[in-house]
């Protein structure tokens, strides 16, 4: 009889142990009960720094899980200023040709990438990590100096000599200084042979028209492409128009087929704590104390946000598309961050949240990575970016997509 009720102590322990291991929450202390739907891996998580780069970071760490579902192993990380250095070449060649009239900043956006992938190629991060000797990232002092020799180059505008291509050699001058020499080849492995940029981008595979980029705001038209009208698309790149509904399930169902998305969003809202591993929107605002300040970079995990929704469920605020298009028309809603979505989840009460990692490292926050409310992606999406075979057959008609 004592052997039958430590055997059932010990099923019932275990089955206890085994149903608590189904859930996951956000920080310790908190009874936010997550249960997965789907996840899927991604490489480590790096930290930008004091840097804005993290559409680089973000849009990277999406191309490199996309070699994973595509069933590569042992996927090495790309680099990241790689991509920063030669989209920097690009902003100020399309900025003097603009008379100075457009953005010309550390920002940028995720169709950057397949801008530089096909004009450049990439590179591993092994091979040109942009750190040049330092131990972190910090673009204060390179930003300045590529703003100041812009600033001059424009100054020559009018002039009798006209603009001396010179100033290409500096901008590469400074971007030495302060990322390295740029790698124009390369060794891969122990067998010596050497490759380049665009062979190497050539052998991962990717092919970088299957991407797209999807947004939702009523000022265009639906189910259209349109023009991102956020200061950071120097490149005037477009997105597929979709109405919100739309963009929640685009979102899901990539997801649920085994795709993960870059994410861009506004992340300065008091709901939005990376240090506490969430982000929602509390019907009550007031609920959430701030002390401290955002970086103006969003690279720091912000200011301290504290309040009982961080620990436990609360109550939502009803995000339609009205109060979506609100945010963003009278600038409440602002493009600050790029990160990627790799997960879906629910918690206790069924509410759906994705999982997402970050740029800003794992330092004392929780592991790099954050939940996401559904109520928060509807109102704070800027766009989503991913492979057009995550489409529904019905959103790729409706987009004229093939």
């Amino acid at each position: 009889m004592k052997k039958l009720i430590i055997y059932l102590g010990v099923y019932l322990f275990s089955t206890l142990v085994i149903y608590a291991q189904q859930y996951t929450t956000n920080i310790e202390g908190s009874k936010y009960q997550f249960s997965k739907v789907v996840s899927y891996e991604a490489t480590p998580v790096q930290s930008q720094g004091m840097t804005g780069t993290c559409w680089s970071f973000s849009a990277l760490s999406f191309l490199e899980s996309e070699l994973m579902r595509k069933g590569q192993k042992n996927v090495q990380p790309l680099s990241e200023m790689y991509i920063v250095r030669k989209a920097y070449e690009m902003k100020a060649e399309k900025y003097l040709r603009m008379d100075g009239k457009v953005n010309f900043a550390e920002g940028g956006a995720f169709h950057d990438i397949p801008l530089v992938i096909k004009k450049y190629g990439i590179v591993p991060y092994s091979v040109y990590d942009g750190l040049n000797g330092s131990k972190s990232y910090n673009h204060s002092e390179l930003f300045k100096e590529l703003d100041n020799e812009m600033k001059l180059v424009l100054s020559k505008i009018g002039a009798e000599e006209g603009v001396s291509a010179d100033y290409k050699k500096r901008i590469s001058g400074i971007l030495d200084k302060y990322l390295g020499p740029e790698p124009t080849s390369f060794t891969l492995d122990k067998s010596g042979q050497k490759t380049d940029p665009k062979n190497y981008a050539n052998q991962l595979g990717l092919q970088m028209e299957d991407y797209v980029s999807i947004t939702s705001f009523s000022n265009h038209e639906f189910n259209k492409p349109c023009m991102l009208e956020i200061p950071d698309n120097w490149a005037w790149g477009e997105s597929y128009n979709v109405p919100l509904e739309d963009l929640v399930s685009v979102t899901i169902d990539a997801l649920n087929k085994g795709y993960t998305l870059a994410w861009g969003a506004d992340v300065s809202e008091k709901g939005f704590s990376f240090k506490n591993g969430i982000a929602v929107v509390p019907e009550n605002s007031a609920t959430i104390d701030v002390k401290g300040k955002d970086n103006r970079n969003f690279n720091d995990a912000g200011a301290d946000r504290m309040g009982n929704a961080f620990l436990s469920p609360v109550k939502e605020k009803k995000i339609t598309q009205e109060v979506r298009q609100n945010g963003y028309d009278n600038k409440t809603t602002t493009d600050d961050h790029g990160m990627h979505i790799v997960g879906l989840y629910t918690d206790q009460n069924g509410t759906r949240y994705f999982l997402v990692k970050n740029s800003w490292g794992t330092g004392n926050y929780p592991k790099g990575y954050l939940y996401v409310s559904e109520n928060y992606f509807k109102f704070k999406t800027i766009n989503v970016y991913l492979h057009k075979d995550a489409l529904s057959t019905e959103i790729k008609t409706n987009l004229g997509l093939k």
